[in-house]
């Protein structure tokens, strides 16, 4: 089982470098994109090799912008034409972390193979929150003076927009591990549907929408579990989830996940060594 590790990162070349060294393994790859607006200099261990690949045309990355979309298809066009015949694609950010070891990973996919998991709800039905996401006009992807001006007039003298393509659109957490065979099916249809990406690109945090919404309306609607087999603690009720400690870590290693997010070296490097320790004493 052949595994490719995707990682969206931005900062912090110390923990992105420990998660690399935890996710290594004979059954796996890692594929890094980094955020052009961060110098390359600062990850000097970023260099490409057997099992190591920097995405080379990097996306400056804005939260909530299409740009996190365009960098994470960038990296799946960078596996798709690695020439290694993956299995799985693991999309992760440089603040998540295994729960599991690389041999436990590659035989959970293995026990699942053909599955693809993600976190969706439909958007009309069970995540109304996100109704304006996708019917009102959002310029976060572009940079010009006078631009959040231009949003509010759009969304006063405009309809309200609606999905193209009969989508139904669902979503949640952007994070997701995919058969390749997925992958290449989002690479394809995202090529043949310019009106699809035009659409994702004036809505508010498309990365939660766009890949589900996707898969959600295509033949691979059969392989979709819903759990992105994450950890991901939201009990604070913030943007982002909760920074995870030692005082978590017992609720993590019950959770049955594969994944954790997020996780702060700098602040709390205990809980990491923990969590290699607890691995470790489960290897045979």
């Amino acid at each position: 089982m052949k595994i490719a590790h995707l990682i969206l990162a931005h900062s912090a070349p110390a923990q992105l470098a420990r998660l690399i060294g935890a996710l290594e393994d004979p059954d796996a790859c890692i594929f890094v994109h980094l955020d052009r607006k961060t110098d390359l200099a600062a990850f000097p261990f970023l260099t490409n090799g057997e099992r190591m690949t920097l995405v080379a045309d990097r996306v400056n990355v804005a939260w909530g912008a299409y740009s996190i979309v365009e960098a994470t298809v960038r990296g799946f066009k960078a596996i798709a034409r690695s020439g290694q015949d993956f299995d799985y694609v693991n999309l992760l950010s440089g603040a998540d972390y295994p729960v599991r070891s690389g041999s436990e990973i590659s035989d959970f996919f293995a026990r699942n193979h053909g599955k693809n998991f993600m976190e969706y709800s439909p958007v009309h039905q069970d995540w109304q929150e996100a109704i304006p996401r996708i019917t009102e006009y959002h310029l976060t992807n572009y940079h010009f003076a006078g631009k959040y001006l231009a949003q509010k007039w759009l969304n006063r003298l405009l309809h309200a927009r609606k999905m193209p393509a009969g989508l139904e659109p669902v979503g949640r957490s952007q994070w997701m591990s995919l058969t390749m065979d997925a992958v290449r099916y989002v690479l394809e249809y995202l090529a043949n549907h310019p009106e699809v990406v035009r659409f994702f690109k004036l809505t508010w945090a498309p990365d939660e929408m766009i890949f589900q919404t996707i898969l959600y309306n295509s033949p691979f609607l059969p392989s979709l579990v819903n759990d992105n087999l994450r950890y991901i603690d939201w009990s604070k009720g913030q943007p982002s989830p909760k920074i995870l400690t030692e005082e978590d870590l017992e609720r993590v290693l019950a959770s049955g996940k594969l994944y954790a997010r997020k996780f702060d070296l700098a602040r709390f490097p205990a809980v990491l060594d923990a969590l290699d320790g607890a691995i470790r004493h489960r290897q045979p």
